[in-house]
This record gives C-alpha cells, sequence and structure tokens, in this order.
C-alpha cells in the first residue's frame, strides 16, 4: 500500500442563497460536456457546476429532480448517497434508510424519547435515470449513439414497502431481517451510499449491513418495462434479481463507487455514526463475476490502495470520481460531508481533494 498523494484540490463554488450545500456533499460525477454534478443528501434537486477556471467549478444551477421524475411526495429529501453517469444518463439513488431521531440537546426527556423514534422518508427509496442533453437534464431525448431509440428519464417501480428492490431485499437469507425490522442506518441497518453504472449494469454499495466484518456490494440490471418505469432483470442464482458480493474491507462499509476500466474503486468507512480512518480499495474484474462472490483482501483481486487523511470530527469522504489532474489521465476526486472548516472559502465554496490514483 502507498500513501495517500495530494495531487491537486478543486474548488466547488455554490450560489450564495444556497451556500449550505457546502457541508452536506455525498455525491459526485462528471459528464461528457464538462460539467460536475453533485449531490446533497438533504435535497430534492441535482446540483450542476461548470468548469469557469482551471480547477474551479461554478455557475451553480439546481434542478429539480421532480420535474423529470415522478418523487413518492414533495417533502422527503431522497437521501443522494449515489451518482454516476453512462450513456446519456445521469443516474443516482437514495440511501433506502431508515433513521433515528437525533436528540437536541434542549430537554432530556424529550430526547429520550426521540431516541426511541425511527422515521422512513419515502423519497429514500429512490433510484432513477435522467437524460443529460448538452449539459441539462431532459425528459426525453434521441439517443446519441442510436438516433433511432430514445433515452428516456426512469426510476425504479415503486412498492408500499419502498421500490421492487426492497421487496426483494426482505426475502433475503442476509438482509430480510434488517430491511423488515427497519433497522436504522448508522446502526448497521440498510444504507445504499455507492453507486456505479455501465450500460444496464449497476453496482451498489453498502455502507451498512457490514456483516462479521464483510461488506456488500450487491449487482443488478434494469431495463424499462414501460415508460418511465425500470424494472430488475433476473441475473442471481435461482432467478435472483441482484448478485451479491462480499467484500473484506478491514471491517469497514462502503462510502462510495467509481469504475475504472473493468476495476471498482471502492471508497470505505465506518458503517456506524463514529469517527474512524476511511481508506480506498480497488476491486478487480467486477464484470466478470459469475453468481455470488466472497473476496478477501490481496494483491490481485481486492486490494488496498490507501488510507485517506484522517481529521476527528471532520472530513467524511461521501463522493468519489474519475479525474484527469496534472497529467494523469485517472485521478480520484473526493468531496466531503461535514467538511473541515479550513476548506470552506467565504461560505459558499468549498475544496474537494484530487488524489493520484
Amino acid at each position: 500500500m502507498s500513501p495517500a498523494f495530494l495531487l491537486s484540490r478543486i474548488l466547488l463554488k455554490f450560489d450564495p442563497e444556497t451556500k449550505e450545500r457546502v457541508a452536506d456533499l455525498s455525491a459526485v460525477t462528471f459528464t461528457p460536456d464538462g460539467s460536475l454534478w453533485v449531490g446533497s443528501d438533504e435535497l430534492l434537486t441535482l446540483e450542476r457546476l461548470s468548469l469557469i477556471e482551471p480547477y474551479v467549478y461554478g455557475n451553480h444551477e439546481p434542478f429539480e429532480i421532480g420535474e423529470f421524475i415522478e418523487l413518492f411526495n414533495n417533502k422527503d429529501e431522497i437521501d443522494i448517497e449515489g451518482m454516476d453517469y453512462s450513456d446519456g444518463y445521469l443516474w443516482f439513488t437514495g440511501s433506502h434508510s431508515t433513521k433515528r431521531n437525533k436528540p437536541k440537546g434542549k430537554n432530556s426527556e424529550k430526547d429520550i424519547r426521540r431516541l426511541s423514534e425511527i422515521k422512513t422518508d419515502a423519497n429514500r427509496y429512490l433510484f432513477a435515470r435522467i437524460p443529460i442533453q448538452q449539459g441539462i437534464p431532459v425528459q426525453a431525448c434521441p439517443d446519441p449513439l442510436n438516433g433511432d431509440q430514445q433515452l428516456t428519464a426512469a426510476s425504479l417501480e415503486k412498492t408500499e414497502s419502498g421500490n421492487i428492490l426492497i421487496d426483494a431485499l426482505e426475502k433475503d437469507v442476509h438482509f430480510g431481517s434488517i430491511v423488515a425490522s427497519q433497522v436504522p442506518s448508522k446502526e448497521n441497518g440498510l444504507d445504499i451510499e455507492g453507486l456505479a453504472v455501465r450500460g444496464s449494469k449497476i453496482f451498489m454499495g453498502f455502507r451498512g449491513p457490514v456483516l462479521r466484518g464483510w461488506a456488500v456490494i450487491i449487482e443488478l440490471e434494469v431495463e424499462e418495462s414501460e415508460p418511465g418505469i425500470l424494472t430488475l432483470k433476473e441475473i442471481g442464482p435461482e432467478g435472483r434479481l441482484y448478485k451479491k458480493h462480499f467484500l473484506d474491507l478491514s471491517g469497514l462499509g462502503i462510502r462510495e463507487l467509481c469504475l475504472e476500466g473493468d476495476d471498482l474503486i471502492i471508497l470505505g468507512g465506518p458503517t456506524l455514526d463514529l469517527d474512524a480512518g476511511m481508506k480506498m480499495f480497488r476491486l478487480t474484474g467486477v464484470f466478470e463475476r459469475k453468481g455470488d462472490t466472497l473476496i478477501a483482501q490481496d494483491d490481485k483481486e481486492l486490494k488496498l490502495l490507501f488510507d485517506l487523511p484522517f481529521k476527528l470530527g471532520t472530513d467524511r469522504g461521501e463522493g468519489l470520481a474519475l479525474m484527469p489532474c496534472l497529467g494523469q489521465p485517472n485521478s480520484l476526486l473526493v468531496v466531503y460531508d461535514s467538511p473541515d472548516p479550513g476548506r470552506i472559502v467565504h461560505s459558499d465554496s468549498v475544496f474537494g481533494d484530487v488524489f493520484r490514483l
């Protein structure tokens, strides 16, 4: 393992009227027009930034997701935790998690009661894609790779439990009891925080649950069953709608994913709500794996790349994307939730880090 090598930093400049976004970035990706897209875990929007000078992205423009995708409602946060771009589509996922209320520190009796309350925000069960045409989200547009086909905005089929993925996981031998009992996120409950997409193939990384120290990625394939609705193909053993990949990440859960060629770059971090070191891993040959897999760390299949610099209480890595930097064709951009105050400039801008891969 090599130590993390910081190549550079980029500055993300937001509209001063929406400066609160600098403190809770949870997903990031680029589109071919050069736009940088970020997601927040507390909003119903996608945020686009454009390159305005070397290593500075600004001209911030938010887009309401509800204008392209039918939401469960117009008030609950989506808790966007994963984002990627593939073949004309911007993909994103909510955390699919429940949450326990936090104490407010004003009244002990009320705070004790709040700790007993578990909340479900319906929009957290959103997994969707939106076509991007010349840097702008659209409802539909011609496929630039195949003019006879249309790209269309769509989301995974919704159900009373959330969506068809949640319905399937409720019956799973590893996840069923956790999903059914609604164990909250950050307490080893179900919490999707990683997303990588190529074509119709999708990888989702779980921050939780971590099972006896093993982190989990599920592999999916989707197709459009009717306009605006995505369904899951039967790709797993015995007709299951997903494959399961169990990974030895030194006890960490998964905070984000991105693809480099046929390899997955994995950002690992603690599952529980605590401060601990975060690590970067490489999982090789992800498109060649048949059925479910169990993969230990080694120098070939699953390799530890480097540790992220650690700061107590701040700089929790959440977003991950590839970008060229200083002659390196593929470097790793990391953006942070709860950024260190030293990253914030004039309250409306924040630095992300670019590491050598």
